[in-house]
């Protein structure tokens, strides 16, 4: 029965997004409506705000089974633009046994062992699956038991959250003795134009959000943190690349280099963390940029990102809410601890934000702090919530699932480390890779890089 399964929605605070779940949120209930069904549950993840890490999942195993473990079968967890046929699900999940363990989602793996994922199984990553969010997954109500269980004794150990679904997939495993993950060819992450529709109870709108007019180039104010000894070797792949989608860009460095050239912020580097020198930067765009400008993106020297994609993207965000926004790891969230956005795959800031932060008198604890981490520790006093965007990326192409990959138009990677980072921008970010027809994207060739 419909009324078995808990939809939970992985949604997020920020306007634009909690508007996209809570459409969603209409679309399965209508659905459930029109097929003269009991409503089902249907919760959204940022409206559990007593747990800072409500967003990754297993802390709030114990709560689902308190309110869900007698009378449901299922959870069913869903991204705001994953697109489900009630009907199809219901068939789909029907399939199953629900008294026994599930662990239900659309597989994906690592092709080679990466960094992201602590270099697991790297005899043969392969071996090791993980569901794809885009596609939805789901877990019986019986695991969801035994997880809650296990949680009351013994509590989650790890400190960082870096890759969520593959640090879930590893949890539910328990080393061996729990249940994989069982692929469902249903679960997919095709467009809803895909001639495969009829087969799947989920399908994914893998597009770039465009809400209005892009923002104008002078809208987005770029500053590169760079240092001395990079100045040879990193500075020309940004020149050769996405400098000149950039109207307003700065390099800083402990080094003025007039060729480049570079702005020596007074700030000595260090050989981690660059909290010092980012908040420089903070402070230099608040008062030395024009007030006019509303958006600050701040990368390191090896970040490749498309500017002409951020600025679609940010049509979507209202630059008079206090916005931070990039790739969300945790941090302790286990216990209290807090979220922020991953520096390498490029730090976006409204000026409301920088103004908010600024004003707290919250800083870096030392100059060589994780600059990443004490702007998340800082937000998170603050209760400014940091927003999740999937399409900025803290590593390379390589260290992510092709699947995983083939339903997004991403924004940015990171890391120069054995690639040649002018082929990886040409192919996977340079503006003429993102023409789309007829909703399907063409100009594509992303070799295997």
């Amino acid at each position: 029965e419909l009324k078995e399964i808990v939809f939970i929605i992985q949604s997020q605070s920020n306007s634009f997004h909690s508007k996209r779940a809570e459409d969603l949120k209409r679309d399965i209930l209508k659905q459930a409506a029109d097929l003269g069904k009991e409503l089902p549950m249907v919760l959204l993840i940022h409206q559990m705000d007593r747990h800072e890490g409500a967003w990754t999942i297993l802390p709030l195993m114990r709560d689902f089974s308190v309110a869900y473990g007698r009378n449901s079968s299922w959870i069913f967890f869903c991204e705001e633009d994953t697109r489900i046929q009630v009907v199809k699900l219901l068939e789909t999940l029907g399939r199953f046994d629900a008294s026994k363990e599930w662990f239900l989602g659309k597989a994906l793996y690592d092709e080679e062992s990466t960094i992201i994922h602590h270099y697991a199984f790297a005899e043969n990553p392969t071996v090791f699956k993980f569901p794809d969010f885009a596609a939805g997954w789901a877990l019986s109500v019986p695991l969801v038991n035994k997880l809650a269980t296990k949680l009351k004794s013994e509590p989650l150990k790890s400190d960082f959250t870096i890759d969520l679904k593959h640090e879930i997939a590893l949890y539910i495993w328990q080393k061996g003795d729990g249940p994989h993950l069982t692929p469902v060819p249903e679960f997919c992450t095709d467009d809803v134009n895909s001639f495969k529709l009829d087969q799947c109870a989920t399908t994914f709108s893998n597009f770039l959000p465009l809400c209005r007019e892009p923002v104008k180039k002078e809208d987005v104010f770029v500053a590169v943190k760079t240092c001395r000894k990079f100045h040879g070797d990193r500075i020309p792949v940004v020149k050769q690349t996405w400098e000149r989608e950039a109207a307003l860009i700065e390099y800083y460095s402990d080094y003025t280099d007039i060729s480049i050239p570079t702005i020596d912020l007074g700030i000595p580097n260090t050989e981690r963390g660059h909290c010092g020198k980012t908040f420089a930067i903070l402070e230099r765009f608040l008062n030395h940029s024009s007030p006019r400008t509303p958006w600050l993106v701040i990368v390191d020297d090896d970040t490749l990102i498309s500017i002409f994609r951020l600025r679609k993207l940010l049509s979507c965000y209202d630059p008079n809410e206090p916005v931070f926004l990039g790739e969300r790891y945790g941090y302790g969230l286990g216990t209290g601890g807090y979220s922020y956005i991953t520096g390498g795959g490029g730090m976006v800031f409204s000026r409301t934000a920088v103004q908010k932060l600024l004003a707290s008198k919250c800083r870096c604890y030392s100059m060589d702090a994780p600059d990443d981490m004490v702007l998340g520790m800082c937000f998170s006093g603050l209760g400014i919530p940091i927003t999740h965007s999937p399409l900025f990326h803290q590593a390379r192409p390589m260290d992510y699932p092709k699947d995983y990959l083939s339903h997004q138009i991403p924004v940015s990677f990171h890391k120069h480390w054995n690639i040649d980072p002018v082929k990886v921008y040409f192919t996977w970010l340079a503006p003429n890779a993102e023409e789309t027809l007829n909703g399907k994207k063409v100009g594509y060739d992303r070799e295997d890089l």
